[in-house]
């Protein structure tokens, strides 16, 4: 089989979307090299990074890097084209997994990853060049691709609901995995923690921006304090998003930025330190497709707290402290019980390592290859 496969946003600065392509292509690799791998450091008109592939990382007997553009106008103009396709060899398959979706493949068949329409729900968690970018390869995506991937069940229940054309048999649930697969690693303590002792800090992972919830976590934690708990910092890594540039005014509002810590962005070796030695991992946001951090602080024994909304329930099963993302005093009241119960603590740590076992890339990269199996053997898909 001729895999084409796009790895543009694995690079140096990749999050969830290149951490599921990246996993996903080691994972095929190594499962089943004898295949012919196309892989595409740009793809599409919508993201673009000039530095891929400055290091070829996955390595076969017969991968393959290319097409190379060096500007995002080069990239455009090769993907839109009614070329594009032959010029790429015409592989059996191509794996769209940056959102961005061709429409214009007539032999290929075409597999859409989908992760999530959180900027459908609410627009404000989103800018609005990203809004409209998502948003137009999702839609092209249920006109044009043969298979969609989606990366939970709320994420291929929500689709559906958009897009209710889309045959429903043609939509496969595939999960992503944690990135570590050692277990046994215990990571690097960031700099930022320095002085702040192993196990009393409370953890929240991710980008800084609305979805994320953040502003009601540190409302949460600031109530948490005022009630006399135990005066742990609050740490949270993950880099400034966007619509969030009031975020230290309301620290400040709300007396608490001497509690918390702000890492910015962390290295791998950093986040396992991280998830091994908080507290408790707190992950209030209020839509995922799927809630990466929440499984990998798993995998380290991080004790969770998490919401209950979309994808999480999911991810997390009977492993973690369920809870209304909206409602500040449960969380505030969850944080408190857990800050005294050191034996409800251990529980989850334990629960949680064993939650995390369920999700394997090697099973998820299987199940891909099954679809690519079905996906060649069926007609292309045609809209009326």
């Amino acid at each position: 089989m001729h895999i084409g496969f796009d790895i543009s946003q694995t690079g140096s600065g990749k999050a969830g979307c290149g951490f599921f392509s990246h996993a996903l292509i080691k994972a095929m690799l190594e499962l089943v090299p004898e295949h012919r791998y196309s892989l595409f450091p740009s793809f599409g008109n919508f993201y673009f990074d000039a530095k891929m592939p400055l290091a070829n990382p996955y390595s076969g007997r017969d991968v393959h890097y290319g097409p190379r553009h060096l500007t995002r106008e080069a990239a455009s103009l090769f993907w839109i084209g009614n070329e594009a396709e032959a010029l790429l060899g015409l592989p059996d398959i191509i794996h769209a997994n940056n959102f961005w979706c061709p429409t214009q493949f007539t032999s290929s068949r075409l597999i859409y990853t989908f992760y999530d329409m959180g900027f459908v729900v609410n627009p404000d968690w989103t800018t609005e060049a990203n809004r409209v970018g998502c948003f137009d390869g999702v839609f092209r995506s249920a006109m044009a691709a043969d298979w969609v991937v989606a990366i939970s069940d709320a994420s291929k229940t929500h689709y559906l609901s958009v897009f209710p054309h889309f045959p429903e048999n043609r939509i496969r649930v595939i999960y992503p995995c944690s990135r570590f697969s050692d277990y046994s690693a215990v990571g690097k303590r960031p700099k930022a923690l320095e002085g702040v002792a192993d196990g009393k800090y409370w953890l929240n992972v991710g980008t800084i921006e609305p979805r994320k919830n953040q502003h009601r976590l540190v409302e949460s934690y600031a109530r948490y304090l005022a009630l006399g708990g135990e005066p742990m910092p609050l740490v949270l890594a993950g880099g400034k998003g966007w619509l969030m540039d009031d975020f230290q005014k309301h620290l400040s509002a709300l007396g608490i930025n001497a509690q918390i810590v702000m890492t910015g962005y962390v290295s791998d070796d950093e986040l396992i330190w991280l998830y091994r030695n908080c507290y408790a991992n707190l992950y209030p946001s209020l839509f995922e497709g799927f809630g990466l951090p929440v499984l990998e602080g798993m995998q380290f024994g991080a004790p969770t707290l998490t919401s209950n909304s979309t994808s999480i329930p999911e991810v997390a099963g009977d492993a973690a402290i369920l809870m209304d993302p909206e409602d500040t005093d449960s969380w505030v009241q969850a944080m408190l019980r857990i800050a005294v119960n050191k034996l409800e603590r251990d529980r989850l740590s334990l629960a949680a390592i064993e939650q995390s076992k369920r999700f394997d890339w090697k099973q998820s990269a299987a199940a891909l290859l099954q679809l690519y199996e079905e996906a060649l053997a069926s007609p292309k898909r045609r809209i009326a």
